[in-house]
């Protein structure tokens, strides 16, 4: 385990110095979510029927979105995809360390520290000026931060499938892409997941997006009682260990076919 820890903390330090890119980011993320806090204005202005969460809540949750983007497993390991392409991946095979683990470790610092560069910042900035409240009492707050870790643990799982795939189409562009928008539009990214048709909920609650962004937002903003918390992380825990399942059982099977370029 010590092993992988130091792997995680190499990483994430790596990560943390790229300090223009964040601020890139962040001024990107603070743009879109003013532009998607007005279109919910605009809505809930304009409705004149019940809307399952209110506008509040909704504006919450949309800067929640806006400062943890960086969780969400929709970008490519451009590091391990390389190592496919030109075979150095075979480097990575005898390392004495279990491959899964190793990938797994950097998928983790990989969501959590763009997320620490812009989070904090971005946070600040919402509560200050635009309108983001604080959690609805000290249980919601513990919650969310119980259920932002069942996050990254199930977001970091996804990546590194998505990583272990690379193995047979090499490039990943495809699956990434379909992957992302998925994770997207199914975790309530872009629209909270209440607003989706009743005849979907019960097929949003089953599958493991929601536990990435749906969930713990909810729970900040009190839609959700925080007495919900155990039952969701628990459930984000299920997730994750399934897909690392998958990922290994779908990494073994890579490593017995994958041919290095040359030989």
């Amino acid at each position: 385990m010590r092993s992988y820890l130091a792997v995680f903390s190499a990483r994430l330090r790596m990560l943390l110095q790229y300090r223009a890119a964040a601020f890139a980011g962040l001024a990107t993320q603070l743009f879109w979510g003013l532009i998607r806090v007005m279109i919910f204005e605009a809505f809930y202005r304009t409705t004149t029927s019940p809307q399952p969460m209110n506008y509040a809540q909704v504006v919450d949750y949309v800067w929640l979105g806006q400062a943890l983007l960086a969780l969400l497993p929709i970008w490519m390991d451009t590091e391990v995809r390389a190592m496919m392409r030109n075979g150095t991946v075979v480097y990575e095979l005898v390392r004495p360390l279990d491959l899964y683990n190793f990938w797994y470790a950097r998928a983790l610092a990989s969501r959590l520290a763009p997320t620490l560069l812009r989070a904090l910042p971005l946070g600040g900035l919402a509560l200050l000026f635009f309108g983001l409240a604080p959690p609805v009492s000290p249980a919601a707050g513990l919650a969310w931060l119980l259920t932002v870790l069942g996050a990254l643990l199930l977001g970091g799982a996804i990546s590194t499938l998505l990583n272990i795939s690379l193995m047979w189409t090499i490039a990943g562009e495809g699956i990434f892409q379909i992957v992302a928008a998925c994770v997207v539009l199914l975790s309530g990214m872009i629209v909270p997941l209440p607003f989706f048709p009743d005849w979907m909920q019960v097929a949003l609650k089953s599958l493991p997006f929601a536990g990435l962004v749906d969930l713990p937002f909810r729970l900040y903003t009190g839609h959700i009682p925080a007495a919900e918390a155990p039952a969701i992380f628990a459930g984000q825990l299920a997730w994750t260990a399934a897909l690392v399942g998958l990922g290994r059982l779908v990494l073994r099977r890579g490593i017995r076919r994958l041919v290095v370029q040359g030989g």
